[in-house]
């Protein structure tokens, strides 16, 4: 398993779904991990189960839309362990919608957190980088960065800009030594998929399920560990040689559809 003993990890969203999965896969490699999370309880019994496994992470809350939400939870982390070398961009969330059935408030709201939540947490964490001599950037893009999903208006314009941010932080800071990738993954097994299907097909669970599953060619949704683990290798230095990459981690959705 690739190594992170050492290492600070940032994870945002790392209490719940991907992100938790995320920070106990590093803490597990070694990592020192701070949770970034607004739920309390959340945080708590992720930051908890990483530590009685023999790891060592803190959360802090933090809203990632939020300049001073951000740059206090930075500090928090600083005071903590005195750097931060790995961020994961996690923290995200979705909406249902196409160019015209969207509102503008659940406009702003995806672009306030998938978007400039990004800018906010690259924003405060990469002078520090820098200053320290390189670090890791990994951001949490989708499919619907590279193509069309329907009903993902807002989401997608959302994950297309974390995809070329990407690139744009891959180009800009490639000379002080830190490395920006992206993960695209198709649909993850989480609880906000349960709670949708709960929300919108209270009666019909089960059939919805099978059939948001059998989406993916390879008959499933991925689960969050499965996510992680590639988190945890483009993270570590196992990846020194991969930097302005975006990963498709979809189960044969890009290339086997028919």
């Amino acid at each position: 398993m690739s190594d992170l003993t050492g290492k600070t990890a940032v994870v945002t969203g790392g209490a719940s779904g991907i992100g938790r999965a995320i920070s106990e896969s590093f803490g597990g490699a070694g990592a020192q991990v701070v949770v970034f999370d607004l739920d309390q309880d959340a945080a708590i019994e992720t930051t908890e189960a990483i530590n009685q496994a023999g790891g060592t992470a803190i959360w802090r809350s933090c809203d990632v839309s939020s300049a001073e939400s951000v740059s206090s939870a930075v500090d928090g982390a600083v005071s903590e362990f005195g750097k931060i070398d790995i961020l994961v961009n996690n923290a995200g969330v979705a909406n249902i919608g196409t160019a015209t059935s969207t509102g503008e408030d659940d406009f702003d709201r995806v672009m306030n957190v998938n978007v400039k939540g990004v800018y906010q947490c690259l924003r405060a964490i990469l002078p520090m980088m820098v200053e320290g001599g390189g670090g890791v950037v990994l951001n949490m893009s989708s499919i619907a960065a590279i193509t069309g999903l329907k009903d993902r208006f807002a989401y997608s314009a959302s994950k297309g800009a974390v995809h070329t941010m990407t690139l744009s932080i891959a180009a800009d800071y490639l000379d002080d030594g830190i490395r920006c990738n992206a993960i695209c993954p198709a649909r993850v097994h989480t609880p906000f998929v349960d709670g949708y299907l709960e929300k919108n097909y209270p009666d019909t669970k089960d059939e919805m399920f099978e059939k948001l599953s059998k989406v993916q060619p390879i008959g499933r949704m991925a689960k969050p560990d499965e996510i992680a683990k590639l988190a945890l290798y483009l993270c570590s230095d196992d990846a020194s040689y991969i930097t302005g990459q975006a990963y498709n981690i979809d189960g044969g959705y890009m290339s086997l559809r028919v």
